[in-house]
């Protein structure tokens, strides 16, 4: 199948460009580089634009034949999010919509969309794909807008899709070729390994009162390739049009980890003592996001293959090969 990823230059993106690759589909890359890295992908597959930039779109669907398109391009930090929401409308809904708009004009009619499971409530059990929504930032606010936005067009414009709920992703390639590469980085287990790296002076744990075991925030941590390994999955079981046009999936491993058992974990692979200190909670931040993935697993035959351990052993080895990301 002829593919086009949006933001496939992106950390999550790219490790499913690999997936795709590895699948033998056809693969053409749409990413600005605001966020991605040229790197991270092989040669030849990078058109540098903007998804907003509804015509270049429409042609380079048309052009190259796209059947199908993975949606990643996007805004993906909730503190950034509370403090500048604009931006998140703008980057999240309204490119979304340009992309629909394009989509429908080129005829293309299968679109597998990089969602979140933030969108949910949190609760203290296994947060299924029936459990109430509840987003408490505007990052997640958008990435439900863009659900509800895909199932309307869907509806509308008989465009098969599938929603992808997907909890916190993280790890690197295993020979630490590829990774997580962010600026400014907000990702845990990625801010815990440059303190140990010299690049932080200590770790921020935002608040200690959440109603959990431990008091800070729980949530489920999923190998990247894993991840990767679901969406290519979904693509297979992507609903053709006209008939179940969509369907939604979490993507996690069921465990949750609270942010002083991932410090913890991090100093039982590095065996280096990890610096931190207490912080206010941050704006829009749940305290528990665990995911059931009983849903994809018992409908696609998916299942995490790699433990909390495993993905701090392989971004260990990526931050220490490559302590500048792709820059370096």
């Amino acid at each position: 199948m002829r593919i086009l990823v949006t933001g496939g230059a992106g950390y999550v993106g790219s490790f499913c460009v690999r997936a795709l690759l590895e699948a033998e589909h056809g693969v053409v890359v749409l990413d600005d580089l605001r966020q991605g890295h040229r790197q991270a992908l092989p040669s030849g597959l990078l058109v540098e634009g903007d998804v907003r930039d509804g015509a270049r779109v429409r042609r380079l669907l048309r052009e190259r034949s796209i059947e199908a398109v993975m949606h990643f391009a996007g805004s993906t930090s909730v503190p950034e999010s509370v403090e500048n929401p604009g931006l998140y409308y703008d980057n999240n809904l309204a490119a979304s919509l340009s992309l629909l708009e394009a989509m429908v004009d080129a005829g293309v009619s299968l679109i597998v969309f990089s969602s979140t499971c933030a969108v949910y409530q949190a609760a203290e059990g296994p947060l299924g794909e029936d459990n109430p929504l509840g987003p408490t930032s505007p990052y997640a606010a958008t990435k439900l807008a863009v659900e509800r936005m895909i199932a309307d067009f869907g509806r509308a414009n008989a465009i098969g899709h599938v929603l992808l709920r997907y909890f916190n992703a993280a790890g690197a390639s295993a020979d630490g070729s590829h990774g997580e590469d962010h600026d400014p980085e907000t990702h845990l287990i990625p801010i815990v390994l440059q303190v140990l790296l010299g690049r932080r002076p200590h770790v921020d744990v935002y608040g200690d009162d959440y109603p959990t075991p431990d008091g800070t925030c729980i949530r489920d941590y999923v190998h990247v390739e894993d991840l990767a390994r679901a969406h290519e999955l979904a693509l297979r079981a992507c609903p053709s049009p006209g008939v179940d046009l969509g369907r939604t999936f979490n993507i996690g491993t069921g465990q949750g980890h609270s942010v002083l058992e991932v410090i913890r974990a991090v100093e039982r692979v590095t065996g280096l003592e990890v610096p931190r200190r207490t912080a206010p909670r941050r704006a829009g931040d749940a305290a528990r996001l665990v995911a059931s993935s009983e849903k994809l697993h018992h409908e696609l035959g998916w299942k995490a293959r790699h433990d909390l351990d495993a993905i701090v052993t392989s971004a260990w080895e990526w931050h220490r090969r490559s302590p500048d990301g792709y820059g370096g």
